[in-house]
């Protein structure tokens, strides 16, 4: 670490404290004060990372307030976020024993390609804000494992170029906005780059009141105006996002549209070519409805505790999910996975595959794509552990029977 960025990091945290005093931020105390004095000093070099909360560590010290805010918020007083990560104590394994696990193939085939393990990367927006490699980085990462990786429509680098470091087709994160023609032409971008597979995300029509996020943005005493332009009718955050090029948006008020039903979905239908999944489904009657109206398949997610502070975990959300969908076609979760117990779990309850966000972000603001790939490697190596403890060999060894509800 550069002598620079360590005063950068040591003047930022002396600013924390002195903010941490104001009563006006009492309620937000706890989680200032975590990015004021982090529980051990960040590591030096990617070998010491015992886990990924190192790489948070790191990224807390290394990024500006803005972009760590950015990262780190959820809505309202992020409750959802506690909720995501206390939600995997509900659950406990069933271990079983005498069965030869010297052999652990974790491989996965969805949509008819093949990956290496069951985890994969969830779309996260603007991740040159964190590192310079950006997306190309993260994607590089995926390679290096063969992992699943989901591109964010606010990408900060060209989805052909992702797909050119990735060595394949990512899946595409459509933001539909709530103009119909946007939302053709950035699925018509999309094909054209080369993706089969879309997800639609539908958690954020509600709009989201990130305090967290708000309150680094005071802190952050750099010029950002060269970054974030402003522009009428607060269509500021498309602004040099590749996604948008060539595409109006002067009409655009919202990421989102406040008006998206079922009849949406089937007008993406006629126009997207390829598989059309549905991301932030959270209840057995929309994911019964998800199969009925053709999807082909659905994420469980809530934004990462950033889309609606419902105190309520998306490992939670997810049994009756499967259960309405009946496993008639693919059901993925993320929000809150850090650990191969996590990932374990979810799997067992019925998930086909599980994302990740905030963890290879944390690892690519450490230290590029080579922490971006470590992260991913830990939890390989986590996920591997367990599937031996339990005496799980393959991931259709993985089965309700090996996890039970805690009283």
């Amino acid at each position: 670490m550069s002598d620079a960025t360590s005063n950068s990091g040591a003047a930022r945290r002396r600013l924390l404290r002195y903010l941490l005093a104001s009563p006006v931020l009492a309620g937000v105390g706890p989680m200032l004060a975590a990015f004021a004095e982090p529980s051990e000093k960040p590591i030096e070099k990617l070998e010491d990372a015992l886990n990924v909360f190192d790489f948070e560590t790191l990224a807390r010290e290394r990024l500006p307030p803005a972009h760590w805010g950015y990262l780190a918020t959820g809505t309202d007083s992020d409750g959802t976020i506690r909720a995501n990560r206390d939600g995997f104590d509900h659950y406990a394994l069933r271990v079983r024993r005498m069965v030869d696990v010297t052999k652990i193939d974790m491989s996965l085939t969805l949509f008819g390609v093949k990956y290496d393990s069951p985890i994969g990367l969830s779309p996260v927006s603007s991740q040159q804000a964190f590192h310079p490699e950006g997306e190309v980085g993260a994607a590089q990462a995926a390679r290096a494992g063969n992992h699943l990786q989901i591109l964010s429509t606010l990408t900060s680098r060209r989805i052909e170029d992702v797909n050119a470091a990735r060595g394949a087709s990512v899946w595409y994160q459509l933001y539909s906005t709530d103009q119909w023609d946007v939302t053709t032409g950035l699925l018509k971008h999309a094909q054209a780059a080369g993706c089969t597979v879309a997800a639609v995300t539908v958690d954020l029509n509600g709009g989201s009141n990130r305090e967290t996020l708000a309150r680094f943005r005071r802190m952050d005493t750099r010029d950002c105006t060269l970054c974030h332009k402003s522009e009428p009718g607060g269509t500021q955050r498309f602004q040099g996002k590749p996604m948008f090029e060539g595409i109006d948006t002067s009409k655009v008020r919202g990421v989102t549209s406040q008006a998206m039903t079922w009849d949406s979905v089937k007008r993406m239908r006629d126009v997207w070519p390829g598989k059309l999944l549905i991301k932030g489904i959270v209840t057995k009657e929309d994911g019964e409805l998800a199969v009925r109206h053709g999807l082909d398949g659905v994420i469980v997610s809530n934004h990462g505790g950033r889309a609606e502070d419902s105190g309520r975990a998306t490992i939670d959300s997810l049994v009756e999910v499967v259960d309405g969908t009946r496993k008639k076609i693919p059901v993925l979760v993320d929000g809150g996975f850090r650990r191969g117990t996590d990932i374990f779990k979810a799997l067992a309850i019925g998930a086909t595959a599980v994302c990740v966000g905030r963890p290879y972000v944390w690892g690519l603001a450490s230290f590029g794509q080579q922490g971006a790939e470590a992260v991913l490697r830990i939890l390989r190596r986590e996920l591997t552990m367990v599937m031996r403890q339990v005496g799980t060999r393959t991931l259709t060894e993985i089965t309700p029977a090996a996890v039970v509800t805690k009283a």
